[in-house]
């Protein structure tokens, strides 16, 4: 077998990887939930890559009280586009699965790498604008903070809860996926 091409084993779990990353199309990729007092069963934002669900509606009534911008999917132009971007990245690590090429493959690895990258930066930039960029004629005067993209966070009376979602978490199995072949495949 040539050198540079990956044994038909790597071939199905890029084809497995391609699958897992169109799945995580319908799947939340982050979420922030809210607990207050007032709010014990909590709130919620649920991130997926073309739209926003919760109830965005009381947030965003509650949000105003501290200066903070409101959630919407306009705010986000992001969501117009991400899954278009998500579809490609799949039918690119399908022709990986046809090509069978090792240089291919570490290509595909760094795009994986360069977008989750990008993708992080994004959400932190758009956390840390909204929790910067308050309005100081708010009712409620309130220090900057940003958000964790993973973790909690106490704001007033507010615990918040970050996490991945699920969608987030297949496209990290699609990524691992490609890893194996590059190592199983490594001696040949």
């Amino acid at each position: 077998m040539n050198r540079q091409r990956l044994s038909l084993f790597s071939s199905m779990l890029m084809v497995v990887s391609a699958i897992l990353v169109i799945l995580s199309l319908f799947f939340p990729w982050w979420r922030m939930e809210f607990f207050a007092p007032q709010y014990p069963e909590g709130l919620n934002i649920i991130v997926y890559p073309d739209h926003l669900e919760g109830e965005l509606d009381q947030i965003n009534g509650l949000n105003h009280y501290i200066g903070m911008a409101q959630f919407s999917e306009a705010s986000f132009p992001e969501l117009q586009y991400l899954p278009y971007v998500i579809g490609g990245l799949s039918v690119l690590v399908l022709l990986g699965a046809v090509l069978r090429k090792r240089g291919y493959l570490v290509s595909l690895i760094g795009l994986f790498i360069i977008g989750g990258a990008v993708g992080v930066w994004d959400l932190w930039s758009a956390l840390k604008d909204y929790g910067t960029n308050l309005d100081p004629m708010a009712p409620i005067e309130m220090e900057p903070f940003v958000p964790p993209i993973i973790g909690e966070n106490v704001i007033a009376n507010f615990t918040t809860y970050s996490l991945l979602g699920i969608g987030t978490y297949l496209v990290i199995a699609a990524f691992i996926l490609l890893l194996i072949p590059l190592w199983k495949d490594r001696k040949q």
